[in-house]
């Protein structure tokens, strides 16, 4: 079972891309125009960015979130605006600006290609390059179901269609328990979101935003989008994650709330849509989502090669959104069943795709009602090693409601599977809202049906909700005052960051400790620690101020015992 694929590069300048042995601008608009981004050296002085600092307030719920993962600071350098000046400098070499990243200091702009030369020289412009393309299963010509009644008696819920796939992933012992999904708010980004379906009536849906078009109508809104399906995709994805249908479909986080961004357009072949992934990610993180779900995946001028988890833009985006607070879902994309390549960086196939390449996703394999893995779903590993997906769920025949506003059907692919993760999250988090990214994340993979022999088809495999529930994560910082009995390394935070990153390290008894900072070519640029520490809790801080932008990795060494973390430093 394969996956159709929107793709087509047109190349109208060539530029350098590590890992790719080709790049491409992909030409979008008849007059020759292509969309780039145009990323920016800095943002401001640092009296600047102190005073700018100062002026931001946060909302009280962002704050909270941000707290899960020892972010004490009021703002972040990510919160910081792009410079105005800067912004200006681009539209003044004829740029029509499309969206403005703070978190990757970039704006997103179309601009006639000849024009691009004059951009680089700009003495605030730091690097200019293409956007990618959004990839997605396309909905497999399956029936549209009647409506029907059917009571289940193995649960207090009546799941109706829905019953295998919650079951398969035993969510329903968590909703036996109480949790919903309740208190917790969900990013879903998609194609768009058909809310007349009866699925949706009893959702609590706190605000959309339509990227494509400006505006908060994410449901088909031209005779162009409904020819073409626009928001189809979208919906079958909500209601397989949310939806609330007794005796028809129920999905996971039905008691969550939800924010829609509308990101992609399907009208022809050629879509380049990452920034309006990116933006989307902001906009939520903004308005206090505590959990991302995508079922979109971006390749076209990346190849497996890029894939190393810090190279697409929106897999450094996944990662700046999960170190402020937000579980990050995606899907590991439907080129699975394609050959394996004999030249992993001539392919786009076979492959994950981004973002779920990034470090701290939670990137999420399709398997079948018997928890067969799906022939389509994407492997892993990473380009740098990383075993991916992390998890897995019903992606095939999965239930969902019928886009057309009506009925219920199946469909297939990483896409469906994605959401009755996503959805997992939520019901997660409303039982341990106090529980950071990467604590659920370990849970997920800790309890899933392969988590001692995890491999690249599987990942950890199958999710176990009610498992991850009432799993003890060693990544937890709320241990009723008792000292550790491992030594552990907590993931740095901010990760990426600017340009502090501290770090937590738990000691079972007094011991030596040895901390180091390596590039890339394993070379020591800075030392953390170097003494013996009391057992317990331990803060180390690494400010890189006067290094280089780029990958390092921090080096603990207790006696014997060795801890290596990967850290990204973003100016």
């Amino acid at each position: 079972m394969g996956q159709r694929l929107t793709f087509l590069l047109l190349t109208v300048l060539l530029l350098p891309v590590k890992g790719a042995q080709y790049s491409f601008y992909p030409t979008q608009r008849s007059n020759g125009q292509v969309k780039v981004w145009v990323f920016f050296k800095d943002k401001g002085s640092p009296e600047e960015i102190r005073q700018e600092a100062v002026r931001m307030r946060l909302s009280d719920r962002v704050r909270v979130r941000r707290q899960r993962t020892r972010i004490t600071q009021e703002v972040t350098w990510y919160d910081l605006p792009v410079r105005g000046i800067y912004i200006q400098e681009v539209l003044n070499q004829g740029a029509e600006l499309v969206h403005i990243s703070r978190w990757l200091n970039a704006v997103s702009v179309w601009i006639d290609s000849d024009r691009i030369p004059a951009l680089k020289r700009l003495s605030s412009v730091d690097r200019i390059t293409p956007l990618a393309t959004f990839r997605r299963p396309l909905p497999l010509n399956e029936p549209v179901l009647p409506t029907r009644q059917r009571n289940m008696s193995s649960t207090s819920l009546d799941y109706g269609y829905a019953q295998a796939q919650i079951e398969q992933i035993n969510c329903q012992l968590a909703h036996d328990a109480g949790y919903y999904g309740q208190g917790v708010r969900v990013l879903l980004l998609d194609t768009g979101f058909n809310l007349t379906h009866e699925v949706f009536d009893s959702l609590n849906i706190v605000a959309q935003w339509d990227f494509v078009d400006g505006d908060s109508v994410t449901a088909n809104d031209s005779y162009e989008d409904s020819l073409f399906g626009q928001d189809s995709h979208g919906t079958m994805v909500f209601s397989t994650l949310g939806g609330y249908k007794p005796g028809q479909l129920i999905g996971p986080a039905f008691g969550a709330e939800f924010l829609l961004a509308k990101t992609e357009i399907v009208q022809n072949e050629i879509q380049i849509e990452e920034d309006n992934y990116v933006a989307a990610l902001e906009w939520g993180e903004q308005n206090g989502a505590d959990v991302a779900s995508s079922s979109l995946g971006y390749l076209d001028w990346y190849s497996y090669c890029d894939l190393d988890g810090n190279t697409a833009v929106t897999t450094r985006a996944v990662d700046i959104a999960v170190s402020l607070g937000m579980v990050c879902v995606t899907a590991a994309g439907n080129q699975g069943w394609q050959a394996l390549p004999t030249n992993p960086c001539d392919t786009l196939t076979y492959y994950i795709i981004a973002p779920a390449d990034a470090d701290s996703v939670i990137a999420v394999g399709a398997v079948n009602e018997s928890g067969e893995i799906a022939d389509f779903s994407s492997h892993g590993p990473t380009y740098d090693g990383r075993i991916k997906p992390e998890v897995c769920a019903r992606g095939v025949a999965t239930w969902c409601a019928n886009p057309g506003g009506y009925g219920y059907r199946t469909a297939s692919g990483t896409s469906l599977a994605t959401p009755l993760v996503g959805g997992s999250v939520a019901v997660i988090l409303s039982a341990h809202p106090d529980w950071s990214p990467m604590m659920v994340r370990e849970a997920l993979m800790m309890t899933a049906h392969r988590a001692d022999i995890p491999d690249n088809d599987y990942g950890y495999g199958i999710i176990d909700v009610w498992a991850a529930i009432n799993y003890v994560s060693s990544v937890g910082t709320d241990r009723e005052g008792q000292m550790p009995r491992t030594f552990i390394l907590h993931e740095g935070y901010p990760n990426p960051f600017n340009s502090t990153i501290t770090f937590q390290v738990e000691l079972p008894s007094a011991h030596y400790l040895q901390g180091t900072i390596l590039d890339l070519q394993g070379r020591q640029v800075s030392t953390l620690v170097n003494q013996v520490l009391r057992a317990g809790t331990h803060t180390i801080r690494w400010e890189a101020t006067g290094h280089s932008s780029g990958i390092y990795f921090l080096k603990l060494v207790m006696d014997d015992e060795l801890r290596i973390q990967k850290i990204t430093y973003l100016k």
